[in-house]
């Protein structure tokens, strides 16, 4: 007797964020924290960025800190220090 499994097969294997598993048309994995694709946080003082889409780059520190909002780069992980420009904060 051959044992039927319930579990629905998938052309490939479902995306990761640690040990949960997400759907990628709706949520993305930023740092092992599964956040719905339209989310938007904070970047500095002045700017506003989609963590699923962009970083959030300190650019300097002290009194003027100044901050970059930098592209992801899909399918690979994304740093600051290599990762296109999209927008400066200003201040």
């Amino acid at each position: 007797m051959h044992h039927i499994s319930s579990e629905p097969w998938l052309c490939q294997p479902a995306p990761r964020c640690g040990d949960r598993i997400y759907n990628p048309w709706e949520q993305c994995c930023d740092y092992d924290t599964i956040l719905p694709l339209n989310r938007t946080q904070r970047c500095g003082p002045t700017c506003t960025y989609w963590p699923c889409f962009e970083l959030c780059c300190p650019q300097s520190f002290g009194r003027h800190k100044k901050f970059v909002v930098k592209l992801k780069i899909h399918g690979e992980t994304s740093w600051c220090p290599t990762s296109p420009t999209s927008r400066t904060c200003r201040r």
